[in-house]
């Protein structure tokens, strides 16, 4: 990820934000700080890709097979269009995105699986 740009979009940035902010009890705005000292940049919201990822949800969704979420969604439909790598440790997101023609940069999950 060094080696190129790091590009995240808007709403996958929130869930970053909540999440680090939730699990590492940390204010909101020091996570958000945090990401633009990273230099991550956030991707153009374009309104097409958030209808392009209910119809990638609406197709990929299964509750127990591929629980991706409507973020998931979001951002690998980002990726595909930007065409960068997707990088993720989720092996649902990562499965889907491989089934629509794009790549993943796999991270190691908790575990230490790669997806």
């Amino acid at each position: 990820m060094r080696e190129q740009p790091v590009v995240l979009h808007p709403l996958n940035a929130g869930e970053v934000i909540d999440r680090v902010a939730r699990m590492a009890k940390v204010d909101t705005d020091e996570v958000e700080s945090d990401l633009a000292l990273l230099g991550i940049a956030f991707a153009e919201v374009d309104p097409r890709d958030l209808v392009e990822a209910g119809h990638w949800r609406a197709r990929h969704y299964h509750r127990t097979r591929r629980p991706v979420s409507l973020a998931d969604c979001v951002a690998a439909v980002c990726a595909l269009r930007s065409e960068v790598a997707l990088a993720t440790s989720d092996r649902h997101c990562a499965a889907m995105l491989r089934d629509e023609g794009g790549e993943v940069l796999a991270l190691p999950a908790s575990d230490g699986s790669l997806p």
